[in-house]
C-alpha cells in the first residue's frame, strides 16, 4: 500500500513537472501553481531551483536539480545521468511569481526572521494568488507586529476579491491602519471609468475607501506642516548662528561687516582641518572630531576677526561707506586666499556616525540627526552668548558701550579694547556657525556668501544689538521662508520675505526689540 502511494505520487509529480520543460507560458504558470498548492519539501526544492536557475529538463521532459554532485531527481534525491539536460528559463512574470511563492511558503516557517523577511518581500510585490497562504498565516501568527503586517498584506490582496464582504473588510482594515503606503491602492477603488461608472460597484466599499483616503490626507497634511516647521527651525538655527555675532558687532560699533560671512567659511574649513588631523593621527576618535572642531573653529574665526578689527576697522569707525567697501574687499581677499590654500573645489566633511541617519516621527517624515544636533547646538550657543553678555564683566562693558559709548568711556571703560574683544567674540560665534554648516552642506570658498544677506535681515528684523531680537528674527525668518517656499519656490520666497521685512521696517525702524536707555550719539 505504501509503495503504491509513493509510486502514484511520483508519477503525478512527474506529470506536473513536465510542463515546466515546455515553452507554453500558461502550462508553466499552471505547473508553478500546483507546486505552490502542494507546498511540500519537494515542491519548495523545485521552486528554489527555478529561482536560482539550477532546474534543468531533458528532451523527454524529465526534471532535475543541478548540484555539485550532478543532476538529482527532486523526488528521490538520487543522482541520474542526463547529458541532454538544459536549463529551464522563466519569463520575468513567472520569475516574479516564483519569488512571491517562495516568500509565501516561508510564511509558515517556524523562524520569526524568515517570516518577517517573507512578509516584507510580499509587501513589495503583493500577488492575489498568494491569498490562501496569507489567510493560513494570519490564522496561526502569534507575533503582534507580524500579525499587523499580515493584516496589511491580506488587505492588499483582498481589495479586489470577488466577494464584496472581503473587499469591504479589506477597505475597513486599511482605513483603521492609517498606512500612507496604502494610498495608491485605495485611489482606483473610488475612481470612475470612462463611461462614468465606478471601478468598485459596491457603494459600501467605495465609502470605506473614501473615508480611508480622507484620513490619509489628514495624516499627510499634518506631516507636511510638521516637516515645514522643522525645516524652518533648522534654517533659522543656521541663520541664528550666522547672525548672532553680527548682532553683537553691528550693535556695538555700527560696522556693516560684509566679510562676516567669511568667518563662517573659516569655521567650516577649520572643522575640515580638524577632521583630517583626527582621521590621520587618531582614527579611533573620529566619531568625536566635531567636539574638537568646536573650540578650534571659534578660535580660528576669532583670531582673524581681532586681526581685522585691529589692523583695518578701528581706522574706519564713523565712516560707514568706507567700512562697507573695505570689508567687501576683505571678503574677496579671504575667499581668494582660501582658494589658494585649499583649492577652488568644495571639500568633504563627513558626519560622525552619531549624526548620521534620522528619527522617524511620522510615517513619511524623518528628522535627520545632524539637523537636530545643529538646532540644539545653536540654542546652546545662544545660551553661552547670553551668559557672556549678561553675567560676565565683558558683557557688562559691551552693553555699556552699546548703549552709550561716551558715558562708558567717561567712567573708565576702555572702549577700544571692548571693541576688539566684542568683534573677536562675534567672529568666533560665526566660526561656530561654520562648524555647524559643515555638517549639513558643502564646504567651499563661497560658503559665507549664501548667508550674509539673510544674516543682516535677521539682525535688522530683530533689532540692532538685541540678542532676543536676533533669536526671534533668525527663527522667524527661517519659518516664514520655508512656509512660503512650497507656494512660489525658493527664489520668489526670498523676494517675498525681503518685501515683508521692508514693510515691517517702514512701520518699526528699530526692529522688534528697541535698545533701552539714553544714547548720547542718537
Amino acid at each position: 500500500m505504501h509503495r503504491a502511494d509513493v509510486s502514484h505520487g511520483t508519477r503525478a509529480h512527474e506529470r506536473g513537472s513536465r510542463p515546466l520543460a515546455g515553452d507554453d507560458f500558461e502550462a508553466k504558470s499552471a505547473a508553478i501553481d500546483k507546486l505552490i498548492l502542494t507546498g511540500d519539501a519537494t515542491s519548495i526544492a523545485v521552486l528554489n531551483a527555478l529561482s536560482d536557475g539550477s532546474l534543468v529538463a531533458t528532451n523527454d521532459g524529465r526534471v532535475y536539480i543541478q548540484s555539485d554532485d550532478g543532476n538529482k531527481d527532486p523526488l528521490t534525491g538520487k543522482t541520474a545521468e542526463a547529458p541532454d539536460a538544459q536549463q529551464i528559463t522563466l519569463s520575468n512574470t513567472l520569475r516574479t511569481k516564483v519569488a512571491g511563492a517562495l516568500s509565501g511558503l516561508q510564511l509558515a516557517s517556524t523562524d520569526v526572521a524568515k517570516r518577517r523577511e517573507a512578509i516584507a518581500a510580499l509587501l513589495k510585490n503583493p500577488d492575489a494568488s498568494m491569498k490562501p497562504m496569507i489567510d493560513r498565516a494570519r490564522a496561526i501568527e502569534k507575533d503582534p507586529d507580524l500579525k499587523k503586517r499580515l493584516d496589511t498584506l491580506w488587505a492588499m490582496t483582498a481589495l479586489h476579491d470577488p466577494e464584496v464582504n472581503k473587499r469591504l473588510e479589506a477597505a475597513q482594515l486599511v482605513a483603521a491602519r492609517h498606512d500612507l503606503d496604502m494610498y495608491e491602492l485605495l485611489r482606483p477603488i473610488v475612481a470612475k471609468k470612462a463611461d462614468g461608472s465606478y471601478n468598485e460597484p459596491d457603494e459600501r466599499v467605495r465609502s470605506a475607501a473614501q473615508e480611508a483616503i480622507y484620513a490619509l490626507d489628514s495624516i499627510q497634511r499634518r506631516s507636511e506642516i510638521f516637516g515645514t516647521l522643522f525645516a524652518g527651525l533648522s534654517l533659522g538655527s543656521v541663520l541664528l548662528l550666522a547672525a548672532l555675532g553680527l548682532a553683537i558687532t553691528y550693535g556695538l560699533i555700527g560696522v556693516i561687516n560684509m566679510a562676516h560671512g567669511e568667518f563662517l567659511m573659516i569655521g567650516a574649513y577649520a572643522t575640515y582641518v580638524v577632521q583630517n588631523l583626527v582621521q590621520h593621527y587618531a582614527p579611533a576618535a573620529f566619531n568625536w572630531y566635531p567636539l574638537f572642531a568646536v573650540p578650534v573653529s571659534f578660535a580660528a574665526a576669532a583670531l582673524v576677526g581681532i586681526v581685522l578689527e585691529r589692523l583695518v576697522l578701528k581706522l574706519l569707525y564713523g565712516r560707514p561707506l568706507e567700512t562697507l567697501l573695505t570689508t567687501f574687499g576683505i571678503s574677496l581677499i579671504l575667499i581668494q586666499a582660501t582658494r589658494t590654500i585649499f583649492g577652488a573645489q568644495n571639500v568633504q566633511v563627513t558626519n560622525p556616525s552619531w549624526m548620521s541617519g534620522g528619527v522617524a516621527v511620522m510615517q513619511n517624515l524623518i528628522l535627520p540627526y545632524n539637523r537636530i544636533t545643529i538646532l540644539v547646538f545653536s540654542l546652546l550657543v545662544v545660551a553661552i552668548a547670553w551668559g557672556v553678555l549678561t553675567k560676565m564683566r565683558l558683557g557688562l562693558f559691551v552693553r555699556a558701550v552699546t548703549q552709550n559709548r561716551r558715558i562708558a568711556a567717561c567712567v573708565g571703560v576702555k572702549t577700544a579694547r571692548v571693541d576688539s574683544y566684542a568683534f573677536a567674540f562675534g567672529a568666533g560665534i560665526a566660526g561656530l556657525g561654520g562648524c555647524a554648516l559643515s555638517q549639513i552642506g558643502n564646504v567651499g570658498p563661497d560658503l559665507g556668501q549664501s548667508y550674509i544677506i539673510d544674516s543682516f535681515m535677521a539682525v535688522v528684523l530683530g533689532g540692532v544689538g538685541q540678542l532676543a531680537g536676533t533669536v526671534i528674527g533668525g527663527f522667524g525668518l527661517g519659518l516664514v521662508s520655508k512656509a512660503v517656499e512650497p507656494f512660489c519656490g525658493a527664489v520668489l520666497a526670498k523676494i517675498a520675505v525681503l518685501v515683508l521685512i521692508v514693510l515691517f521696517i517702514q512701520k518699526r525702524p528699530q526692529g522688534m526689540f528697541a535698545l533701552k536707555g539714553r544714547s548720547a550719539e542718537a
